[in-house]
């Protein structure tokens, strides 16, 4: 998987508009967002504070997505969002320990950020639904495993996590086609 070239802020920004939303929905959101700053790129922490959260409101954004834009883009520009050439220096478990307390931003997306912004090789995101089900598929369970579970037997995989889940996710997708085909061994 080839990692988007985006700064982590953008990256989580960007998780936040899509949060509990469809994937065209908050790419409009976004635009009239991206179009509310009138920027070249994406704005900076500074522009996005700059806007009052009525204008962002007005934008389609929630009021808890303002609050949680307006913590990102405020702890970006304090420098607790690290930049990406920054974030390439820490672990995974300082990215996950300096991002999660940020508002809206969960394990889950810092670890969708490890793999799809930063290109980190050895995230498993065992909380993803996608993950679990792939795994149940593959493994022909009755149940999906707990995320605790399925932590210690992706122990194994180590330091190739990212390419199982890929596999995982696939292996759901697949399933819910009707066309995946039951692995001899995982």
């Amino acid at each position: 998987m080839k990692p988007a070239r985006r700064q982590p802020y953008e990256a989580l920004v960007r998780a936040i508009a899509h949060q509990q939303v469809h994937g065209r929905a908050a790419e409009a959101i976004l635009g009239r967002f991206l179009g509310c700053c009138a920027c070249e790129g994406f704005p900076s922490p500074e522009a996005v504070l700059s806007l009052t959260p009525e204008a962002m409101r007005a934008c389609g954004l929630s009021a808890n997505k303002v609050l949680a834009i307006r913590d990102i883009a405020e702890k970006a520009a304090a420098g607790v969002v690290p930049t990406r050439a920054a974030a390439r220096r820490l672990s995974d478990t300082e990215l996950i320990e300096r991002l999660v307390p940020l508002r809206g931003v969960g394990q889950w997306t810092v670890e969708m950020l490890l793999i799809f912004t930063l290109g980190r090789a050895d995230v498993l995101p065992v909380d993803d639904f996608g993950v679990r089900e792939g795994y149940r598929v593959a493994a022909g369970l009755e149940e999906q495993p707990k995320p605790k579970a399925l932590r210690e037997i992706g122990e194994a995989w180590a330091p190739f996590r990212t390419t199982a889940a890929w596999y995982l996710w696939r292996a759901a997708d697949l399933h819910k086609e009707g066309r995946f085909r039951q692995p001899k061994a995982i």
